[in-house]
């Protein structure tokens, strides 16, 4: 028997020695890490809710943390206590069976100032020998270690308590042995390893390789100096066992124009295994080739084990925005089913050079439509039919990987997916769940020069490259999508806070450390309509992205389309839920997630929600899910796709729920903080459990 072998038996041993002798549960059992845990599969062996009494499941109760945000934490339960990353980047810790606040730290007072923007968890650490616990949280571009007892800063990790990442974080990281394993978002992406005592990195894993390093062939020569993205911001798994660290990452930039990055761009759009004590990589699978469409992987790689070809599988899933799932051995690299590269459009655009094929695996099957045809116009109503009929046919969708151009097309699948952050979850039966959006979109470039053929001002064309796609062209922001709009923005900000969140980011908006501060004076200057520029700002210089090396093209802009009523326009489905085979390939149910009672109302049957937030799975045979845009938190059978329980929360769901036991109860918890789809924005905590009686 080999050493792993030994290594996993011994580890079932001491699992099975610690089940209590009647086959009971647990009177404690804790959700320790992220999505669950290493694996990320975001599955729970508690059963006393199960689907025989789901459906008397009760509010045990609710907290407020005071923010009003994208509250979209998976929440951590240690020892009977809740740690909680709020709206503004606050750290809450409650009492789990009651919701009372035991301490909270506000980092206002830190180097790295007060916090805001989207903050889905936090990494715990402990050492048993030593007595030794700590939680880790990211602030801004800073790292902090914080005391799980006491919420105080732990002061001799890093720097005074905290590390400078050059890079924000929105989602955490992956403890091996003592080091913390992570990625970030914004500068140029690299995975790194830190000691988790001290903050001192251990390793570094350049995902825009250096001269030397492979994959540095995929791109123009110099492109590691100036090149920037491909940050895995999703977040990564873990096989403890053997010592391999998965990492799902993110397009090159600019997303939607590579004419300066010619190549296939390695390792951008790859799921990347490495060694998690040096950082060598073991083997890696790209799934977008040289992206043109902000196709990152927008999800951790998934672990589980599969029976395949008549023998167990350690696998490792990976879900795409286009609605795809990629499987493959976590060992060896290989793909599970084959996958074909198929012929995409090609770019008409002045110095692009657009990959000819794309991958696409045989199994699964797609988990939604990949081309948005004539028979997919809506069918709310006759005159939504017709509008949206004439659209498509003006702008036709050309499938999953249109080339970016001046005529506008339907992106379908959409940016935000197909899968999304949320991800999906796993059950030991190699059973995969994951909801998806079915949302059309729009796209069309833009040529960074004025209609009469003169140059644009530097401020302008540096503002359509690295504003205009959230903001728009025209600065009117995007509500729907959370991007607000920048008229007048000098009235509701202060320069200093305008200049500081394009640096650190805040909200939606992802830090540009990257930004020369040339490229940030002119932008401003644009921004604000102030000529000169700030006085602070006049040495800044000329823009650096106004020069021959700036992009020819600009991205039009983040836009949804929706049908005169806000609807999406497309024929529903517009949100499913799906359960995935991933012994067999095949999909084994599909169900519609989300509803909107207007529609109902009007006999028209539920049509799904665009959803962000993804499922918890349960050896009680439930699948339990926020997401939705309706406000709800849902109970599903896992084996057939049936709503067994609903309830209205607060604000909407657009978390993944978590679930624990404290003193023989237990507990299913949401971050209710909204915000998404248009709806209405907070930042509640809301848990549920049995009745005392029904235990």
């Amino acid at each position: 028997m080999t050493l792993i072998s030994d290594f996993k038996q011994a580890l079932i041993s001491v699992i099975l020695c610690s089940i209590p002798a009647s086959g009971a549960e647990p009177r404690n059992a804790d959700w320790k890490v992220y999505l669950g845990g290493k694996e990320r599969s975001l599955y729970s062996p508690l059963q006393q809710i199960n689907r025989e009494n789901v459906s008397k499941l009760e509010v045990a109760w609710t907290y407020a943390t005071g923010d009003s945000g994208e509250y979209q934490a998976n929440n951590l339960i240690i020892d009977g206590v809740l740690y909680t990353p709020s709206p503004s980047r606050k750290v809450i810790a409650l009492e789990a069976a009651t919701g009372r606040e035991l301490w909270k730290w506000d980092p206002a007072g830190e180097r790295s100032g007060k916090g805001s923007g989207r903050q889905r968890g936090l990494v715990y650490w402990e050492n048993d020998a030593g007595g030794e616990r700590r939680l880790l949280t990211g602030v801004g571009r800073f790292l902090f270690a914080l005391d799980p007892k006491t919420g105080e800063v732990i002061r001799d990790f890093g720097d005074n308590g905290s590390v400078n990442l050059d890079s924000g974080l929105n989602t955490p990281g992956v403890i091996y042995q003592d080091s913390l394993i992570l990625g970030g978002v914004g500068g140029q992406g690299a995975v790194r390893a830190l000691d988790v005592r001290t903050g001192k990195q251990r390793w570094i894993f350049h995902l825009i390789p250096r001269p030397g390093e492979i994959g540095h062939n995929t791109w123009p020569k110099d492109a590691y100096t100036t090149a920037t993205g491909v940050m895995p911001w999703c977040g990564q798994s873990l096989d403890e066992v053997r010592g391999i660290v998965y990492v799902a990452t993110k397009t090159a930039e600019p997303d939607f124009y590579g004419g300066n990055r010619h190549g296939m761009n390695l390792f951008a759009n790859c799921v990347v295994a490495l060694d998690a004590a040096t950082g060598k990589r073991l083997w890696h699978y790209q799934i977008v080739h040289h992206d043109l469409l902000d196709k990152d992987l927008p999800c951790p790689p998934i672990l589980l084990t599969v029976n395949h070809g008549g023998r167990k599988i350690d696998a490792v899933a990976q879900g795409t925005k286009h609605g795809l799932l990629f499987v493959f051995n976590r060992v060896t690299g290989q793909p599970l089913w084959p996958i074909e590269e198929r012929p995409v459009p090609q770019s008409d655009l002045r110095g692009e050079e657009a990959w000819p094929t794309q991958p696409f695996p045989t199994k699964p099957p797609p988990l939604m439509r990949q081309r948005y045809t004539e028979a997919d116009a809506s069918t709310i109503s006759p005159e939504t039919y017709q509008l949206t009929l004439d659209r498509v046919r003006a702008s036709p969708n050309l499938g999953p990987f249109p080339a970016p151009g001046l005529n506008e097309t339907v992106m379908f699948p959409g940016f935000d997916g197909g899968m999304e952050w949320g991800g999906g979850a796993a059950d030991p039966d190699g059973v995969y769940y994951v909801n998806i959006n079915e949302m059309p979109w729009l796209l069309q470039m833009v040529e960074t020069r004025r209609a009469d053929g003169t140059p644009l001002l530097p401020g302008e064309r540096d503002y359509m490259i690295s504003c205009g796609p959230c903001h728009g062209l025209d600065k009117k922001g995007n509500l729907a999508g959370g991007f607000p709009s920048l008229i007048d923005v000098a009235k509701r900000k202060t320069l200093a806070e305008i200049e500081q969140v394009t640096r650190d980011g805040g909200g939606r908006m992802p830090g540009f450390p990257q930004l020369s501060e040339a490229s940030r004076a002119a932008i401003l200057n644009y921004v604000l309509n102030e000529n000169p520029p700030p006085a602070s700002l006049q040495n800044a210089g000329t823009s650096t992205a106004s020069t021959s090396q700036a992009p020819s093209y600009a991205f039009g802009g983040f836009r949804r389309w929706l049908d005169p009523e806000g609807y999406p326009a497309i024929k529903p489905p517009w949100g499913t839920l799906n359960a995935v085979d991933l012994n067999t390939g095949e999909i084994k149910w599909k169900v519609t997630l989300g509803e909107y009672p207007e529609l109902t109302a009007r006999g028209i049957p539920p049509t799904g929600t665009e959803n962000y937030g993804g499922p918890m799975v349960t050896a009680g045979g439930l699948l339990f899910i926020g997401a939705s845009a309706d406000e709800m938190f849902r109970a599903f059978d896992k084996n057939t796709g049936e709503i067994l329980w609903q309830t209205k929360l607060p604000f909407g769901g657009n978390a993944t729920p978590s679930t624990y036991m404290v003193d023989g109860r237990q507990y299913v918890v949401i971050s209710a903080g909204g915000g998404k789809s248009g709806r209405p924005h907070g930042g509640s905590l809301v848990a549920f459990a049995l009745p005392q009686a029904e235990r």
